[in-house]
């Protein structure tokens, strides 16, 4: 990879992504709402592109994408507003896969949550109820389209420094599974070099391997 557009790029994992990526020698490009942003971001070494993707078309955010060679969805809503939620976790979400195929960006990494899908058994009175939702129907069209999709399943996120050791294959709930946005950040860079986990959904949680290793373990 050599071009890699970040969308929700002022997000957390975001911001720790465009650090992993720009070290790396990648170009990155971070996609984001509010342009008092443009500074935090521009210090990640990402360019900063400004364009709320709630409200943007299709074409617009192809146009966005356009020249790239893989997209990491990482924005959100961040849950309160179940119609935001469903406009930007999915609506938005579909449009930007949708965008990543008509501007010839293959490679798509969404970040999802552990146990996302339409079996997540969160209950409808549950406030979070309405991101599951959302996240659920936006994995699923990714994983009907064409692109070479990875979905990332960490489970709930924390600020502890990223240790760069996982554990995948994780069979609890995802409150329980405690998982450092900067080792989310270092996954979601490690799959995009990755061409084995293409096609893949990857749960995994803080833990005790190394990420290359416990990602050799993904089947």
């Amino acid at each position: 990879m050599t071009r890699i557009a970040i969308i929700g790029g002022h997000g957390k994992v975001a911001r720790e992504l465009s650090k992993v990526l720009a070290t790396d020698g990648q170009e990155v490009t971070a996609i984001f709402r509010n342009p008092e942003h443009a500074s935090d971001v521009a210090a990640t070494g990402a360019t900063p592109v400004v364009l709320d993707v709630e409200n943007a078309t299709t074409a617009e955010i192809a146009e966005a994408l356009s020249g790239h060679d893989a997209v990491v969805w990482s924005a959100g809503a961040g849950g309160g507003n179940p119609g935001r939620t469903y406009a930007v976790d999915r609506d938005a979400a579909i449009r930007s896969m949708d965008a990543a195929a008509q501007s010839g960006v293959g490679r798509y990494v969404m970040v999802s949550y552990l146990g996302a899908g339409p079996d997540h058994g969160v209950p409808r009175d549950n406030p979070f109820f309405h991101y599951a939702e959302a996240k659920a129907a936006a994995d699923s069209y990714l994983r009907g389209t064409s692109l070479d999709w990875t979905i990332l399943g960490p489970g709930a996120l924390t600020d502890k420094p990223g240790s760069g050791l996982i554990d995948v294959h994780v069979n609890e709930p995802w409150q329980a599974a405690k998982t450092a946005r900067a080792n989310v950040a270092l996954v979601a860079a490690a799959v995009l070099e990755l061409p084995a986990a293409i096609g893949r959904t990857i749960g995994f949680r803080d833990g005790s391997q190394p990420i290359a290793a416990a990602l050799e373990a993904v089947g």
